[in-house]
């Protein structure tokens, strides 16, 4: 079996009840997990499980915490709760391991399965190969004899956790009254908590997608449907809107008029705030190959680096620990804020947002557009089978295109490591020129794919 059989760019996701988010696999799973991070020392071993409100995480919740005892680890069970939520609990609990139970932004229909090591950190691709390569043993296989099962417990009181470690993280001189902030937490993982935090920071909330169903998660809300919080921005006349994704580990937020605000100007925000008071590290910020090449002529305009990774939080985070970086994310909206999380954290990044609002005199459209995007335009082709990109006729669509912009633009194409997609992204000084790249190298993937 492939290297890649189960694991994709953010640990194993796909339909809920097919493979591989099968219970089969999610038992299957929580045995190779748990006997890659069991220690021969002579202790109790413990794994710490999260999900967000998806209907089928009652299904894989189960599958991992059978799969996880079978071989005589103990298990503490959070409830819904944010991805980054999980990383940092099962670090103040010194757990050997943490799983989070999410497809993010994706559909209920979907459902994936995120695993953190003891230091709250994704997995590395050595790490998950290992895994891997177990998770097809026989099911006979390291099993503990029955005095050593492991035992399950639910922590009731995570949620409570991690509002007071979300709380800690801003600025405590500061308090949010006097700001209306919409709050729209696509009925999700942080449907409780986020709400929570900014109630008890002094804001005024006005709560969205707080009422999960299991089938209603990123439904016409979140930050895949940013519309939903916009419209409530101006219906109540609020100074910021944000909005988290599923899982909670990516954000976007939108102004006082209803404005949208992506990842990169939010980094833009918080990372030049960090530099002009000496708290920025390694003298810039991380972001991918799909940020604008706006934000990297912003952070050179000020003597400050823009280091691109390939496409996925975990990469960023890598660059970020490889070289001391404190900020990084994607265009998408993880922010990742080191000083305070291992992961994307939409809550923690849209509080540093806050804070910058809270400091200043201006309103949040003052701040929402710190540089001037150059055009870019995204488009994703899906395909059913095969190996579009290995097309010729794609390959010398994507050549042509890099051609034709002489190195006065960007081109970025690649398979989706979650979705049977082609991505394809263009930007440059040409917007006609954009378009016109974008829809030639879309007709090829297409014709590939057909």
């Amino acid at each position: 079996m492939s290297k890649r059989a189960y694991f994709g760019t953010d640990g194993i996701r796909g339909q809920a009840n097919s493979f591989p988010m099968t219970a089969e696999v999610a038992l299957r799973v929580g045995r190779a997990a748990g006997r890659f991070f069991m220690s021969r020392e002579a202790r109790r071993h413990l794994v710490v499980i999260g999900k967000d409100t998806r209907l089928s995480g009652y299904m894989i919740e189960p599958a991992l915490v059978a799969g996880f005892t079978s071989v005589g680890m103990d298990v503490r069970t959070l409830g819904p709760m944010p991805t980054p939520g999980v990383a940092m609990i099962t670090r103040s609990l010194r757990a050997d391991l943490g799983v989070m139970i999410s497809a993010s932004h994706n559909g209920f229909s979907d459902n994936g399965v995120k695993l953190f090591g003891p230091d709250g950190y994704k997995l590395t691709d050595e790490q998950e190969a290992t895994i891997e390569a177990a998770i097809d043993e026989p099911l006979d296989t390291g099993l503990a004899d029955p005095k050593d099962l492991g035992r399950v417990l639910r922590i009731d009181d995570s949620q409570a956790r991690y509002v007071e470690i979300a709380k800690a993280t801003f600025p405590r001189r500061l308090s949010l009254a006097g700001l209306r902030v919409v709050i729209d937490c696509a009925n999700g993982a942080a449907y409780k908590v986020a709400p929570a935090v900014l109630y008890e920071l002094g804001a005024e909330v006005i709560p969205h997608g707080v009422a999960p169903t299991g089938f209603n998660v990123n439904d016409e809300c979140g930050s895949t449907h940013p519309e939903a919080m916009a419209r409530l921005v101006r219906e109540y006349r609020a100074d910021i809107g944000i909005a988290l994704d599923g899982d909670a580990d990516r954000l976007v937020i939108c102004d006082e008029k209803g404005q949208v605000v992506d990842g990169d100007q939010i980094m833009a925000i918080i990372g030049d705030h960090y530099a002009r008071r000496q708290r920025l590290t390694g003298g810039g910020v991380v972001a991918t190959v799909m940020s604008n090449l706006g934000l990297e002529r912003f952070f050179a305009a000020r003597g400050l680096k823009l280091e691109r990774t390939p496409v996925g939080d975990r990469a960023v985070m890598m660059r970020m620990r490889e070289g001391g970086f404190n900020v990084g994310g994607e265009q998408s909206g993880h922010v990742i804020l080191s000083d305070y999380s291992t992961t994307g954290d939409g809550l923690l990044a849209a509080l540093q947002v806050l804070a910058v609002l809270k400091e200043g005199e201006a309103p949040m459209s003052a701040l929402a557009r710190q540089f001037e995007p150059v055009p870019q335009k995204l488009e994703n082709v899906r395909f059913s089978g095969g190996r579009p990109l290995e097309d010729a006729a794609v390959q010398a669509a994507i050549a042509d295109g890099e051609a034709r912009f002489n190195g006065s633009g960007r081109l970025v194409v690649r398979a989706s490591g979650t979705e049977p997609l082609i991505r394809i992204m263009a930007e440059g000084d040409d917007e006609k020129l954009v378009h016109q790249v974008i829809k030639d190298i879309a007709g090829a993937v297409k014709k590939a794919a057909a």
